[in-house]
């Protein structure tokens, strides 16, 4: 108890120290850009906006559309001008803003689905994404919907000066994508601050860093105990809507009444008031005294898994004199925060900030009151208070973006452009199109990591997002440090000579140490700041675990601004350069087994080898790798996620990937499994097998997607018609039997469906086993199963695995001297002995 009391007690000084009472020195006024009226050659005034029509000539501000049409509404129930006229994008396109103050801005997308002509807004499916980040994924618009209110999607995030994009992308080619109004405007600079107290389910006192790296979007914005509040009633500087609290309450007889206040209020600090206006404060809810309540609690539902920022408005205005309001702040029955110093003066606003949390809940619930403390419920005075609440959702889906025109050019396509089917192949082809000519678009997936120890003037020193997976301070290994002097000894300086690749993250580029240890450094642009989360997710990642089909890190640098990673050398490259588009000898089809029996291996120690478990997430060919005896090890770990358990079926997160490797039902769900690296090492079996990519923009639409391809001619029995013409009579029929079957059983199109990887591991030893024996054998002896070969293949996915468990300590470390091939543990295995 005393430990939790001092978490508690150093959560409040955190909440004083970050939050509380932000100073600010300057009035803040709207300032007249951005302010769009798409589709509208005539502008509109809105309150004190004044909406541009972008039809109109613009210096700062310009549209990007190959194929766009403006709409007019027809019997529109909505008064408001601005919701008359849409513009329809039936293509990817973008407008760019120039911005000329970096700080954080309010962005704000205004849809209105009227119908027009032969078109219905409302059956749009589209993405919406700006330079660096997507904010709204497979967005479209409820059946029920009330089409006499707007949707008006509301985000706040930090923009650097210079060009800034909002791109639109449907979802299909039959799909559209529209917006009526979008808002684009830099708010107060210490309207957010980077450090919050971290609540989170498991509790602890952490404080969350990097919070001015995330993307907020606005959730809920509450006037506790008072009325709506609409941009043009509110006097609200920001033009927020704020709604009433009664449909949130979960104990409605706790608040005893909403408490108002007709006098001038108290701003201390010059606390801007553009915070929350004027009719936020004065408004209140305050707890019956006369129920067995002493709490007032509300109920918001939010998304499993994900963080949260929490702000509450409070302002004395039901005391008759100071000190005399003591209660506490409760979030999700648990923490417990003591506001009874807070209030020292009357009518005087204040508020606070901090992050939660979700976990695996989905519903957050915010309290007041007195608690069960015998001292508060003695007191003369006892009422708890709150005026107002907002909960903004934090994610940072990074997209790599590059903010030059040109190149957002190419991956605006690439944002929206993840694998779901059929209709997605169109999209699919474009983005593929520009991906080759700039190849630089890797999605990051960002971890929790504190300030760099040691490090304080890095610019890296600070947090990019925060989730519960990983944590710098109590895990790093700070042995595995290398100065720069030596990286640039190694590399002579980044010679371009030695440069033997590049990627999202950097470039790469070969290196011999003092001791004559060859080495890759892959090191990221110096002072970009792009790839900071990949680099700590995969130094993270990489000082946890060691194995022979894991590519090895040797160390890191973060010196001067440099981002550098220093991993074992892997001679042979990537396995995708010994497939296609490469002048290397082709691979036997006994060396691919081996190669994709390797991976597995990889890919299984990561699954089941330690307690948290990994998922790789980005299993495609270029991230496996190969030594100079064609060993295959698994690499790049900057999207993997940590924390996944046995009792944990699944993560809840965004959807990262690499385009035709993505698991439909993660793309459907978002919710990340061991079984979704299983379905995309399912693409890699293809991909081995054919020496084609995972998607082909340059074929027909029926074959650009490899797994659909290969898989409808797997389906009627004719899968040796489509394999590496180098291959022919190279592949015994019955290990490509076996390979198929395995395949398919991987691209099963639900997760549950699946084998795990050491149901793969072993269907791939067997197949290997085939080839190396070529033995005759009967039709049904060739599978695990003693039916198998009589089925047609087309119901081969119905057949479950025959597996073997395989033991943790069965999967040979990085440092174990083991001269068992995979083969003979196959053997010992298939025999009494073995097992």
């Amino acid at each position: 108890m005393e430990t939790l009391q001092s978490h508690r007690n150093l959560l409040l000084l955190l909440l004083l120290q970050f939050s509380f009472l932000q100073p600010l020195s300057y009035a803040y006024y709207l300032p007249d850009k951005y302010f769009i009226n798409c589709g509208s050659e005539t502008n509109e005034k809105v309150d004190t906006r004044i909406f541009v029509g972008d039809k109109r000539p613009a210096a700062s501000f310009s549209l990007h559309a190959p194929h766009y049409t403006s709409l007019n509404a027809e019997n529109n129930q909505n008064s408001s001008l601005l919701y008359q006229t849409a513009i329809l994008f039936r293509s990817p396109s973008y407008y760019e803003f120039d911005i000329d103050v970096t700080g954080t801005h309010l962005v704000r997308l205004h849809f209105y689905p009227f119908s027009s002509k032969n078109t219905n807004l409302s059956t749009a499916v589209f993405n919406v994404s700006v330079t660096g980040f997507s904010l709204l994924r497979n967005f479209n618009f409820v059946p029920n919907i009330n089409t006499k209110l707007p949707v008006i999607k509301e985000y706040l995030l930090s923009i650097h000066n210079g060009t800034f994009a909002i791109n639109f992308i449907p979802y299909t080619e039959k799909s559209f994508a529209f917006v009526n109004a979008i808002e684009v405007f830099p708010i107060p600079e210490n309207f957010i601050t980077d450090e919050h107290p971290d609540i989170t389910p498991l509790g602890g006192d952490k404080t969350y860093k990097g919070l001015l790296s995330q993307v907020l979007e606005t959730i809920y914005r509450i006037n506790v105990g008072g009325p709506e509040l609409t941009p043009d009633s509110a006097s609200d500087t920001l033009r927020r809507s704020w709604i009433p609290d009664d449909i949130y309450l979960s104990t409605p007889e706790a608040a005893e009444k909403s408490a108002a206040y007709s006098g001038s209020l108290n701003y201390r600090n010059d606390l801007g008031q553009y915070i929350a206006p004027d009719n936020v404060y004065k408004t209140a809810q305050e707890v019956n005294l006369q129920t067995k309540f002493i709490n007032i609690t509300w109920k918001f539902g939010v998304n499993l898994g994900v963080r949260h920022l929490v702000r509450m408005h409070f302002c004395d205005i039901v005391s008759q004199s100071t000190y005399n309001l003591e209660f506490f702040a409760y979030i999700n029955h648990g923490w417990k925060i003591d506001l009874s110093n807070v209030s020292t003066r009357l009518a005087a606003p204040y508020y606070v900030d901090f992050v939660v949390d979700s976990g695996k809940s989905d519903d957050m619930y915010i309290s007041v009151g007195m608690g069960n403390d015998p001292t508060y419920l003695k007191a003369v005075y006892r009422q708890a208070i709150l005026n107002g609440l907002e909960i903004m959702e934090m994610s940072n889906i990074s997209s790599n973006l590059k903010s030059d025109s040109k190149k957002r050019k190419n991956v605006v396509l690439m944002v929206g452009s993840v694998a779901g089917g059929v209709a997605l192949i169109c999209i699919l082809i474009i983005g593929l199109l520009a991906a080759l000519k700039c190849r630089k678009s890797k999605p990051v997936e960002i971890v929790t990591w504190s300030a760099w120890p040691g490090n304080e003037g890095s610019s890296y020193g600070r947090t990019s997002e925060g989730t519960n997976n990983a944590s710098l301070i109590p895990n790093m290994n700070l042995g595995l440090k290398i100065p720069l002097s030596e990286i640039q000894f190694a590399t002579n300086n980044f010679d371009k000579k030695l440069l033997v690749g590049e990627g999202g993250f950097g470039k790469v580029y070969k290196g011999v140490f003092r001791n004559n240890l060859k080495v890759a450094v892959k090191r990221s642009e110096p002072g970009s700041g792009q790839g900071l989360p990949e680099f700590q997710t995969e130094i993270t990642i990489l000082s946890k675990i060691r194995h022979k089909h894991l590519v090895s890190l040797i160390g890191y640098c973060d010196e001067s601004s440099e981002m550098i990673l220093v991993y074992e050398y892997m001679a042979k490259g990537t396995l995708r350069d010994h497939l296609y588009k490469s002048k290397l000898p082709s691979l036997s089809w006994k060396r691919r087994l081996e190669i994709c029996i390797g991976s597995a291996r990889g890919l299984h120690y990561l699954h089941t080898g330690s307690a948290e478990g990994i998922i790789h997430r980005d299993v495609k060919s270029t991230n496996i790798l190969l030594d100079e005896k064609y060993i295959a090890k698994v690499a790049d770990f900057g999207l993997s996620k940590l924390g996944h358990s046995l009792e944990q079926s699944h993560i809840s997160t965004a959807v990262k990937g690499t385009l035709g490797y993505l698991d439909p039902d993660y793309f459907r769900y978002q919710q990340l499994t061991v079984k979704s690296d299983v379905y995309s090492f399912g693409v890699l079996l293809l991909e081995v097998l054919c020496a084609r990519p995972a998607i082909n923009p340059l074929l027909s639409r029926e074959q650009a997607s490899l797994a659909e391809w290969a898989m409808q001619w797997h389906k009627k029995g004719l899968l040796e018609q489509i394999i590496d013409p180098s291959l022919v009579g190279d592949i015994n029929v019955n290990s490509l039997r076996k390979y198929g079957e395995t395949a398919e059983k991987c691209l099963s199109e639900f997760g549950v469906d699946r084998p795990s990887m050491g149901d793969v591991l072993w269907d791939l030893e067997y197949a290997l086993q085939l080839q190396v024996t070529a033995v005759h054998r009967d039709p049904h002896e060739d599978s695990a199963t003693n039916v198998a070969s009589e089925l047609p293949l087309s119901n081969l996915q119905r057949i479950p695995t025959f597996s073997i468990s395989i033991e943790r300590d069965e999967l040979p470390l990085l440092d174990e001297a083991s001269g068992t091939t995979a083969s003979q543990v196959f053997s010992q295995m298939m025999t009494d002995e073995g097992r």
